[in-house]
């Protein structure tokens, strides 16, 4: 048998404490190894919440730096440019606002002024018509020799072409040939003649009427032919002839003045015809509409003291005459919201 040393109690003593000192470091290396892995986590984390507080220390360091010292010159500019450009805009909005609003108004005084120059029109018309009526009617009885007043026998029923309760205009007929009888407009159910001595002759007032109207009468038919310059002198020489006719004498006028505006545009003339009939006849059925018209020519005249004196014709007009129609106050507003009248 082979001998192997038998160890001592001491020497088991010995290597068994080298062993449990090896064991121990093991495990204290170990342990060494995880803690430093944690406690390198922990300054990473640490680092990291440093590095925000610096951040937020810097970031309230410039708030009160700002709140102390002001904006810097580059945030001031800035804020300076995104400021202008937002008041241009602004400006150019109002601007484009203004412009429409100065069309509409523009577009709504020429609506008007058609619809006004429209009613006119018609009126005009039908008081051609009214005056053509009763010229066919005064030639009727002119050739049956009857009258056309009212409250003579015989007469034609012809009415009246003036307005505001004028009396008609009697017959233009002439005075019957010597001897012999005339032959009238018999009344109902009476057929015959009458010696000429029962005639009645009409007054010498009421022959200068027939005269004034037969005048009247070529002029208007000059009009309806359209021969405005024919027209326009024979109602001026009617005007200067019988300035005491206080019916057609304005009527005259106002045809002179009308003619001389809308036709032959000349508006120094038409102001002129406008101003006499409103000087001599100021309440006549047509003052109203000269009284608009005369504003116009003279505005119409592109003189700084002419446009004057019609914008000033323009804005008496509603207190000169308070019962005129509203579409002449409306286009007496119009006119001179049109040509910037104060």
């Amino acid at each position: 048998m082979s001998s192997r040393p038998i160890l001592t109690n001491p020497a088991r003593l010995v290597w068994t404490t080298v062993a449990a000192i090896c064991v121990l470091r093991g495990t204290a290396a170990a342990q060494d190894t995880d803690l430093a892995a944690r406690l390198s986590a922990d300054q990473a984390k640490t680092e990291q919440l440093s590095h925000r507080v610096d951040m937020i220390a810097n970031r309230s360091g410039e708030m009160r730096v700002a709140q102390i010292f002001g904006e810097s010159d580059e945030e001031k500019a800035a804020r300076l440019q995104k400021e202008q450009a937002q008041d241009s805009s602004i400006a150019t909005l109002n601007q484009r606002v203004g412009d429409l609003e100065e069309t509409l108004r523009r577009l709504t005084g020429q609506v008007e002024e058609l619809d006004h120059r429209v009613g006119e029109f018609n009126e005009k018309l039908s008081r051609v018509r009214k005056e053509f009526d009763y010229k066919i009617c005064a030639l009727a009885a002119q050739q049956l020799g009857a009258g056309t007043a009212a409250g003579e026998d015989n007469a034609l029923p012809c009415g009246g072409t003036t307005q505001q309760g004028a009396a008609p205009a009697t017959s233009a007929a002439a005075p019957p040939s010597a001897g012999g009888t005339i032959h009238l407009a018999p009344p109902p159910g009476v057929l015959g003649t009458l010696p000429r001595n029962e005639v009645s002759q009409p007054p010498a007032n009421e022959m200068a009427s027939i005269g004034a109207r037969s005048q009247f009468d070529v002029a208007m038919n000059l009009v309806a032919k359209a021969q405005y310059a024919e027209a326009r002198a024979a109602m001026q020489a009617f005007a200067d002839a019988h300035p005491d006719d206080t019916d057609l004498a304005p009527r005259a006028l106002y045809w002179v003045g009308d003619i001389a505006y809308s036709v032959q545009k000349d508006y120094a003339g038409a102001a002129r015809a406008f101003l006499q009939e409103l000087k001599s006849y100021p309440q006549n059925e047509h003052a109203p509409e000269s009284m608009l018209k005369l504003g116009q020519s003279l505005i119409s005249m592109n003189l700084p003291k002419e446009k004057k004196e019609g914008c000033r014709a323009l804005a008496t007009l509603p207190n000169q005459y308070p019962t005129a129609s509203k579409s002449i106050t409306d286009q007496a507003l119009a006119e001179r919201k049109v040509h910037g009248c104060r």
